[in-house]
């Protein structure tokens, strides 16, 4: 299959298996769901890598554990994220870190355009785009404005923990074998953030919710993170980089057909801003310094 095609399915993949935990919502708090992809994605991950068979020491095992932190906690609070906004919103406002961290290596005129599209597509999104006025609960018919800050909110911080995600996944991947780091990596974060979810993960114990606890964990983390895997290697990192102005778009037609999550037209002015800004960003992308998404 050719590498564009399988980062194309890793992305469907990904964002397919958000849709499915915006299904558990019901049951369980998001953080505490993105936790169980992780412990779940885990136990997968270490069955197929076996990553103990790599050398391992106090300094490569810090490094993969502040490694699996960055990964797991923005994905924790992304999916906070997704439980007050559209799936198509948070994954283009969440582009803007990583916008801005990849933009500091060109220091350009192209790096400045890119960052004043990725600002211009936020403001567009969150600001205009979004329905403040009438953010007054049911009554109103649109969400509580709290739940837009709260969703908002986990949304920076997410994208905070993936420009640290970047970096350090870079330095991994210069350095040493990164499936077996993102195996025990996402393993030490699941155990770290136990205490903060586990009270919550109660429900997850019905048969009737493995099933979709499973194949959450298998859309969102294991298949796409393999893909990945074989795209970069065969895309070469700027190519690779250049396909991630993609991936908004990709969520927000998942959403859509999956969650009927319709886009206004300043969502889509706002995400047309931030694709270009990620596709300037991604032109000219220097080896191992753009990582995959991994929401």
């Amino acid at each position: 299959m050719p590498a564009p095609a399988l980062f194309i399915t890793a992305g469907l993949s990904q964002y397919a298996g958000a849709a499915v935990a915006v299904g558990l919502f019901a049951a369980m708090p998001p953080h505490t769901v993105a936790w169980l992809r992780a412990l779940a994605g885990a136990v997968v991950l270490l069955a197929l890598v076996r990553p103990w068979r790599a050398p391992w020491n106090r300094a490569t095992l810090t490094e993969t554990g502040l490694f699996g932190l960055a990964l797991v906690g923005m994905n924790m609070l992304f999916y906070v994220a997704i439980g007050h906004l559209p799936l198509g919103v948070v994954v283009a406002l969440e582009f803007a870190g990583p916008v801005v961290v990849a933009a500091r290596g060109h220091r350009s005129a192209r790096g400045r355009a890119a960052v004043a599209l990725a600002a211009a597509g936020v403001v567009a999104i969150s600001v205009i785009g979004l329905d403040w006025g009438g953010a007054s609960g049911p009554a109103g018919g649109g969400p509580p404005a709290r739940d837009l800050v709260l969703g908002l909110v986990a949304t920076a911080g997410a994208s905070a923990c993936w420009a640290a995600y970047m970096v350090l996944a870079g330095r991994i991947a210069a350095a040493r074998d990164g499936q077996s780091s993102l195996a025990v990596g996402t393993t030490i974060a699941a155990l770290a953030y136990a205490p903060l979810a586990l009270p919550w993960a109660g429900p997850a114990a019905d048969p009737a919710l493995l099933p979709a606890i499973l194949g959450m964990a298998l859309l969102s983390t294991v298949v796409p993170y393999m893909l990945d895997q074989v795209s970069i290697r065969r895309l070469g990192t700027a190519a690779f980089a250049l396909l991630n102005a993609l991936l908004p778009a990709t969520a927000t037609v998942v959403g859509l057909v999956a969650l009927r999550q319709r886009p206004g037209l300043w969502d889509l002015l706002g995400l047309a801003a931030i694709t270009v800004a990620v596709a300037l960003t991604g032109r000219g992308a220097q080896p191992a310094a753009a990582p995959p998404e991994p929401a």
